[in-house]
């Protein structure tokens, strides 16, 4: 069998410095459409774009800890991990969770811990939580749950895991915006770090089962994110605690995303759809807890 849940589970957590600056930083905000936002006139000199571009007032999206680094968490790591060896080509990004111990600072030294967290059957399946810790001479500064989805790697009788679905939001939302994605995001986001070829190369995203390569989930992510903390936090990215997200279905550059957002003062529940494909869920079960 491909994954050995338990060599994998028991394997000695790989730790390893990591470090990032501001252009860092600059790079991710501009791949997830930092400076071309589509209500404003000017987007790219708009006071409230440039606390995302501009390193005299930089301000650090807490969804930059999914790339800080240089790497996309778990994705790509987990599969080198002792007892993963799977096909590329049968991996998707399932979910996302983000802990956010203390604000990101622009620049940066610090000390990632990876290992897997845990394993799971869903049959048809196999499901890897990938658990990144990271820390500086200060303390924590955040903690990434990666659940990494294996096709075909299910079957052995293992711990079919928790659900992570939740019950439909109440009502109508308290906030509805779009999002374009431009032809080119997916290979601008790819810059920071996540090099999968399913995401670029057109011959691969075939191989896998895709019409053409898809957007990164954990560009929707940052985007998604970012609409949250600009339209209900006032673009105080300090006020966010925590993140978490299923994916629920691809997104191709080039669409529309609709972010549908249901708040109260100590959270803000999302669901994300495509436009263009009458509102496909790309994102569910999505929770930003903040103060």
């Amino acid at each position: 069998m491909p994954i050995d849940a338990a060599k994998a589970l028991a394997a000695e957590p790989r730790t390893g410095e990591i470090s990032w600056n501001s252009k860092d930083v600059q790079l991710y905000h501009l791949g997830i459409g930092a400076g071309s936002h589509p209500d404003k006139p000017s987007p790219a000199t708009d006071p409230d774009e440039l606390r995302y571009t501009l390193e005299s007032r930089l301000h650090v999206l807490p969804s930059f800890a999914t790339v800080a680094g240089s790497g996309s968490p778990g994705v790509i790591s987990g599969l080198s991990m002792p007892g993963i060896d799977v096909d590329l080509a049968k991996v998707l990004h399932g979910g996302q969770s983000l802990t956010i111990h203390r604000p990101l600072p622009a620049q940066g030294t610090a000390t990632a811990t990876n290992r897997i967290a845990a394993v799971y059957d869903k049959g048809k399946a196999a499901v890897l939580v990938m658990r990144t810790d990271v820390a500086d001479a200060e303390g924590p500064l955040w903690t990434n749950d990666a659940q990494i989805f294996v096709r075909g790697e299910g079957g052995w009788g293992g711990d079919r895991g928790p659900s992570a679905r939740l019950d439909p939001p109440a009502g109508e939302p308290d906030r509805t915006v779009q999002r374009p994605i431009r032809e080119d995001q997916a290979l601008l986001y790819r810059l920071s770090g996540d090099w999968n070829p399913l995401h670029a190369d057109p011959e691969f995203a075939k191989v896998a089962g895709f019409e053409r390569p898809i957007l990164h989930g954990l560009c929707t992510y940052g985007m998604t994110l970012k609409a949250v903390v600009d339209t209900l936090l006032g673009g105080d990215v300090t006020r966010v605690r925590s993140y978490v997200t299923r994916f629920a279905g691809v997104v191709y550059p080039g669409e529309t995303l609709r972010i549908r957002m249901w708040h109260t003062p100590q959270s803000t529940r999302v669901a994300v759809g495509a436009v263009e494909r009458d509102d496909a869920p790309v994102l569910a079960d999505t929770i930003v807890e903040h103060s």
